[in-house]
C-alpha cells in the first residue's frame, strides 16, 4: 500500500480569531500503481492535502503512513519521502531558474549527491519521458511554450526517480493541445512505469478519461470515493458542492428522459459516441420508449 491516511486533521492558525479547519478527519489508501483524481471546490482542501502527503505540512492530528511507515515516526527521512513522492504545484514553470533546461532538471538529483554521469543520465531519462526533444536540451526554459515549461518542470520530478507522482493543476492556463499534450505524458508514465498518480483538476473530462478513481473534498472532508462511473451518479450532489460532472453526463441523462436507452454512467465522449452509434444500428435511429423520433 503506497499511501494510507487516517483521521487527518489540520487547522490554519490554530488557537487564534482566524482559526480555519481546512482539514476534518479525512481517511483513505492509495495503493501502489492507482490512478487516483482529486477534485474539490476552491478552498475544498485539495492542496491542503497533497501537502500533507510528501511530508510539507504537519497534521494537527492523524497519521500518515508511506508503505507502511509513519512519515512523522521518529528517525523517518522526510527527505527520502520527498524523493519518493514527487509533487509538482500549479503553474511549476514559475519554479525554473537554470540557464538551460537540462541543468534544471540536473538540479534535484544532484542534490542527492549522485556521481554526475548519474545525475546527467537521470535527467536525461525524464526528458525523454516527457517528451521534450534533444534539440530543447540547451535552450533556456524561459524561451519554451507553456506546455513545454511543465514537461521540463515535471521531469525535473521524474529525476528524482519517484514511485508517487502528484500533480496539482497541471494543465492550468494552458490551451485545449497543450493540456491534452501532458494529460496524455501522465498516462504514459502511468502505463510505462507503474507509477502512482495523484492528479488535481478541475475538469471533469480530464477525470473522467485519465483517473482510475477519484476523491471529492468538500469543506475539508472526504465527501466521496470511488471509479469516475460512480462518483459521476452523483451529479446532483456535486453541483451542491460547486462542482459538475462532465458535460457528457448530462446529455446522456437529457437523451434518457427523452426515452433513448442508453446507458446513464457513460462519462466520456467515446463512451457516448459509441453508444449512440449502437442504437442507431439497432433501431436505425434515436428513438423514443414509444418509437418516436428524438
Amino acid at each position: 500500500m503506497a499511501i494510507k491516511v487516517e483521521n487527518l486533521t489540520f487547522v490554519y492558525n490554530e488557537g487564534t480569531a482566524l482559526e480555519q479547519r481546512a482539514l476534518d478527519g479525512v481517511s483513505f489508501e492509495i495503493p501502489d500503481g492507482q490512478f487516483v483524481g482529486l477534485i474539490g471546490h476552491t478552498g475544498s482542501g485539495k492542496s491542503t492535502l497533497i501537502q500533507h502527503l510528501n511530508g510539507l505540512v504537519k497534521p494537527t492530528g492523524g497519521k500518515i503512513y508511506y508503505n507502511g511507515e509513519d512519515i512523522y515516526g521518529e528517525g523517518y527521512s522526510l527527505r527520502q519521502l520527498r524523493s519518493k513522492v514527487g509533487l509538482v504545484f500549479q503553474y511549476p514553470e514559475h519554479q525554473l531558474f537554470e540557464v538551460d533546461v537540462i541543468s534544471d532538471v540536473c538540479y534535484g538529483p544532484r542534490n542527492l549527491g549522485l556521481s554526475e554521469e548519474e545525475v546527467r543520465q537521470r535527467a536525461e531519462d525524464a526528458l525523454r519521458l516527457v517528451g521534450m526533444k534533444e534539440k530543447y536540451w540547451e535552450q533556456s526554459p524561459f524561451e519554451l511554450s507553456g506546455g513545454q515549461k511543465r514537461r521540463v518542470a515535471i521531469a525535473g520530478v521524474l529525476a528524482m526517480n519517484p514511485e508517487v507522482l502528484i500533480l496539482d493543476e497541471p494543465t492550468a492556463g494552458l490551451d485545449p493541445k497543450g493540456r491534452d499534450e501532458i494529460l496524455d505524458q501522465v498516462e504514459k508514465l502511468h502505463d510505462a512505469r507503474g507509477m502512482t498518480i495523484i492528479l488535481v483538476s478541475h475538469s471533469m473530462e480530464d477525470m473522467a478519461r485519465y483517473a482510475d478513481r477519484l476523491l471529492v473534498m468538500n469543506h475539508g472532508k472526504k465527501a466521496f470515493d470511488g471509479t469516475p462511473r460512480e462518483i459521476f451518479r452523483h451529479y446532483r450532489e456535486l453541483e451542491q458542492m460547486g462542482l459538475a460532472a462532465p458535460q457528457v453526463t448530462y446529455v446522456v441523462h437529457a437523451l434518457r428522459e427523452r426515452g433513448v436507452e442508453i446507458d446513464e454512467d457513460i462519462t466520456t465522449v467515446e463512451e457516448a459516441r459509441d453508444a449512440l452509434l449502437a442504437v442507431l444500428q439497432n433501431g436505425g435511429g434515436l428513438r423514443n420508449a414509444s418509437g418516436g423520433m428524438i
